[in-house]
């Protein structure tokens, strides 16, 4: 924003020193010195510059107390973890993950998610000292520190595998080193690609941003359709029950019907005969009386 202004302060003074020169083709140099000095002082263009190199330089010493703050293991790693724990916040009910919390007989992963195939562990802590140094040091000094960056990362896959890829336990049967840079995550892919392919087989998934948000989606997706079949086998389980509830009620009532009815009516169709035969008989004795 003040470098824009101080931009348009420039044009405009250019703009002045033209008029200057159109209206007073002949004006000494000292009258023109004169007329940018004044309009340099009426803009208070001294003070706005100064402004600017003082916000320059605030922001050269956040960044470098931010430069200082990642060098350290540990603040690297919260980073990294709060940036885990907004994506599954985003994007997962709570019941669904959990953030360092004890699992998997006494393990505590960085984070964990719930899934149709086991629980998923999450790792956050990855090895960057290495790559920095890559990436910051002398030409010839890189190949020496990119070897230890893989060797480190090599370790840490390992101990992933190790720690959180235990489906005895309850665990799926792969887990995720997460990369909080989009940047380490591609170069890795690109240089270290065996590596990756071999860890792959262990069960080990290196991810990114945004490639791990891409998977939370499929993984939610899985447990959504999982519940949706529960749901249908239960539905299904409903309908037999009720289909052999009647049935058992039509068995009885065939029962009554063929047996209990049928007797009911024959008994009623005897007394009714035994009625009507009684009936007659009353009516030929009322007949002789009347006689």
């Amino acid at each position: 924003m003040l470098t824009n202004l101080l931009l348009a302060l420039i044009v405009i003074l250019l703009a002045v020193l033209i008029y200057l020169l159109l209206r007073k083709p002949r004006a000494s140099v000292k009258e023109m010195e004169f007329a940018l000095s004044s309009a340099w002082a009426k803009l208070g263009i001294d003070e706005k510059v100064g402004r600017l190199e003082l916000y320059a330089s605030d922001i050269r010493q956040d960044y470098r107390s931010l430069e200082k703050l990642l060098r350290a293991p540990a603040a690297r790693g919260a980073l990294g973890e709060i940036g885990l724990e907004v994506i599954l916040t985003d994007q997962l009910p709570p019941q669904m993950y959990g953030i360092r919390r004890r699992i998997l007989n006494g393990k505590i992963p960085d984070a964990y998610v719930e899934s149709t195939v086991g629980i998923i562990c999450i790792d956050s802590k990855f090895p960057l000292d290495n790559y920095r140094r890559m990436v910051e040091g002398e030409t010839a000094e890189r190949d020496t520190h990119k070897k230890r960056f893989l060797r480190d990362v090599y370790n840490h896959l390992h101990k992933i595998a190790v720690d959180y890829v235990c489906p005895d336990q309850g665990s799926a049967d792969f887990a995720f080193a997460y990369i909080p840079s989009e940047g380490i995550y591609w170069f890795l892919t690109n240089e270290a690609t065996d590596l990756l392919r071999n860890f792959t087989k262990q069960g080990i998934q290196v991810v990114s941003p945004l490639t791990l948000a891409h998977k939370v989606e499929l993984i939610k997706a899985g447990v959504y359709a999982k519940h949706l079949t529960d749901e249908a086998e239960n539905i299904r389980a409903e309908i037999i029950r009720l289909s052999r509830g009647f049935k058992k009620i039509e068995e009885e009532w065939q029962i009554f019907y063929q047996t209990h009815f049928d007797n009911l009516f024959k008994k009623a169709r005897d007394v009714d005969l035994a009625y009507k035969k009684l009936r007659e008989e009353f009516d030929q004795i009322a007949r002789l009386s009347d006689e």
